[in-house]
């Protein structure tokens, strides 16, 4: 099967173009094709009894191929005397009846409705270099006059690349008249052009006009036919001009991963769509690292199994880019498989995926070279969506169940409009039921985020070892976090607070968050719930920000920005008191926005203390308004609370060994204040 890829590398349409025609000069319009190229396009749309005028013919040998496999009835017309002479004297004794006239296609003599078939290859290009009114107005007699001379049911066949204003002025005139339009993809004459590999590689398009009676009030027919045989009948000329726009940048992306190396210069990524689709089937990043000549390994493509696409391994340019190290290759292609699409296995997708992955190789690969697919396993992976929603806060989301190493299952809650970040992780165990079939249930041991592990660590330092201990969680999700705290700290009472009803639900249905009288859960703004506890005068041990960002491109994901204000956390100070514990997830990636938030929780508490996790960008900051005199004496209780959440963890029989890396948190641990 055909797939259509889009990109989103941004470039500029006119340095499009001017490389083209620079590269090319007076060979520009050779990169049309002839007849072994358009013949199987041209066969569906012209039939032998077709009486056909060829616009424009130059000294294309088009005309002459039609011919000679039995269309009988052509004539051409050039405005060069020249050309039509040399055409006749090399024509005209062996293809006796084709006519060869010198005429001009914007003031033609023939009679009204003389012809079944115009055709056009490259003449429209060559007559509209630019949108200049006078370029217009040519362009305006050339398409009445092959209105008129061209019978109702009859086809403008034109070959092109489509630059935009081309395009625009053939949606303009055709579809207003009552034409059909559809816009097809010539493949073999891209395939035999680019092998000239002298710049950048354009699509060659077959626009076929079909002329119609107009009649009022009916909707202009509007079709593309870009990826194989499929046929796409499209609802506007907007969509026709995204489409033919998408794929001639997708081209000259391809084209320049052909010409040279990125190495050096970041990572180019396409989505992949079937024909007719919306929502892509494939997301393909491509990456190089500096051409090794002895290796021999050039390029190959990489499979990410379903539902790991969000590991660091393959989520992130750095991961990707260890990948790349260890496969050993100079070119690596790695592919992600999309949710709500069907595989039938890995056989089938590096089949359907091939001739894709083979336009995005490196220079000097021969034309069919085998391309290496690796993955992880033998198989794509199992994804099964369990539930569809919808937030308020965060737009629609799913629930879905995929499998990783070793069969185990994972559930997982994902917001579609962040697709590529799980919110929630939750790790499955199958137990025997008493009918003695399986049932899926939670693993509460399992803490799928890294940063919940430390944050559990500041509970425990701040929970007195068997004493009771009152908690407030900042940020519910998918409940993950409280439940383990649940099960490892029996004298725990936590109180969570979330913006948004529907986690509470997917919490409780589908990640077995349990309320009873250790855990509370309130659903209102989590920064209202902090003044108005300041206000009351509640307290708490601890009193944890787990609170994600609305607001993409922020800069900090985690909290949002209201959470960091001094104010508030005034007024968290004022809940967890002198000897308390305010633990804050905080996500950054800028620098200064980091230092000003920094700054924030050090005017308000005394002492400040941090740990980056290594391959995240969450730190775990925290903070208490005791003073601590000593650095050491952080680590020292750091390294205590780490030990006894590593004890407890075994105990309660969450985790058969450490949960925390005691040693690591010492030592990468900072002291701000």
């Amino acid at each position: 099967m055909s797939l259509l890829p889009k990109t989103h590398e941004d470039f500029s349409q006119t340095e499009y173009w001017n490389e083209f025609f620079k590269k090319r000069g007076p060979k520009a319009f050779e990169w049309y094709g002839e007849y072994p190229e358009l013949c199987g396009l041209l066969h569906k749309y012209i039939k032998p009894k077709d009486v056909i005028l060829m616009v424009g013919c130059g000294n294309s040998t088009l005309s002459a191929d039609l011919y000679d496999v039995g269309y009988r009835h052509i004539t051409n017309i050039d405005i060069s005397h020249v050309v039509i002479k040399q055409m006749q004297d090399a024509h005209g004794k062996d293809r006796i009846n084709m006519v060869y006239q010198q005429m001009d296609a914007l003031n033609m003599t023939f009679n009204d409705c003389q012809f079944s078939v115009v055709l056009d290859k490259g003449t429209l290009d060559a007559l509209m270099p630019d949108d200049s009114e006078d370029v217009r107005r040519k362009i305006d007699k050339l398409f009445n006059e092959i209105d008129r001379v061209l019978r109702v049911g009859g086809r403008y066949i034109c070959v092109s690349l489509l630059q935009d204003h081309i395009l625009v002025k053939l949606l303009e005139f055709f579809p207003t008249a009552g034409w059909m339009l559809r816009v097809c993809r010539c493949i073999e004459a891209e395939h035999r052009s680019a092998q000239s590999g002298d710049g950048a590689c354009l699509p060659v398009f077959i626009v076929v006009c079909t002329k119609f009676k107009k009649l009022p009030n009916i909707q202009p027919v509007l079709e593309i036919c870009l990826a194989g045989e499929h046929i796409q009948r499209v609802c506007s000329q907007d969509e026709v001009k995204s489409s033919v726009k998408a794929l001639q940048q997708s081209s000259l992306v391809c084209s320049r991963l052909n010409r040279g190396s990125v190495a050096g210069h970041g990572e180019v990524f396409l989505d992949l769509f079937r024909p007719g689709e919306t929502n892509p089937r494939y997301t393909v990043n491509v990456l190089d690292q500096p051409y090794a000549k002895e290796t021999g390994r050039r390029f190959a493509a990489f499979i990410v199994p379903q539902g790991r696409e969000t590991e660091w391994l393959f989520a992130t340019p750095e991961g990707r880019s260890t990948l790349l190290k260890s496969a050993g290759f100079d070119r690596l292609a790695v592919v992600s498989l999309h949710r709500d699409q069907t595989y039938k296995g890995l056989d089938a997708v590096q089949e359907e995926l091939t001739d894709s992955i083979l336009h995005l190789a490196p220079p000097g690969l021969l034309q069919n070279a085998q391309i290496p697919f690796l993955s992880v396993g033998s198989d794509v992976g199992r994804r099964e969506i369990c539930y569809r929603g919808h937030s308020q806060m965060s737009g629609d989301f799913i629930v879905e169940e995929v499998e990783g190493d070793g069969g185990q299952l994972f559930r997982r809650l994902i917001f579609l409009n962040s697709q590529g970040v799980i919110q929630s992780e939750a790790r499955l165990k199958l137990l025997k039921s008493r009918k003695g079939k399986p049932k899926k249930v939670i693993d509460v041991g399992y803490l799928a985020c890294e940063h919940h592990t430390y944050m559990t660590v500041g509970v425990a330092l701040a929970a007195p070892d068997g004493a009771e201990c009152n908690v407030a969680v900042i940020g519910l999700g998918g409940g993950g976090l409280c439940t383990f705290l649940q099960h490892c700290f029996q004298k725990i009472r936590i109180t969570a607070v979330d913006i948004d009803p529907a986690m509470l639900e997917v919490a409780t249905d589908y990640f077995d968050l349990v309320q009873d009288e250790r855990l509370d859960v309130y659903i209102r703004d989590g920064a209202q719930f902090i003044q108005q506890a300041a206000e009351k005068g509640t307290s708490f041990h601890a009193v944890l920000f787990d609170v994600d960002s609305k607001t993409p491109g922020a800069g900090m994901s985690c909290p949002p920005p209201q959470f960091l204000e001094p104010s508030l956390l005034k007024d968290v100070k004022k809940c967890v008191g002198d000897k308390g514990l305010f633990i804050l997830n905080l996500v950054c990636r800028i620098s200064k926005l980091r230092e000003e938030a920094i700054n924030n929780i050090k005017d308000v508490f005394k002492s400040v203390s941090s740990y980056k996790l290594e391959q995240e960008v969450n730190e775990i900051i925290f903070c208490t308004d005791d003073a601590v005199e000593e650095k050491q004496t952080w680590r020292n209780s750091l390294e205590e609370a780490a030990k006894r959440v590593n004890g407890l963890a075994k105990k309660r029989k969450l985790q058969a060994g450490d949960l925390v890396d005691v040693s690591n948190l010492v030592n990468s641990l900072k002291i701000t204040a």
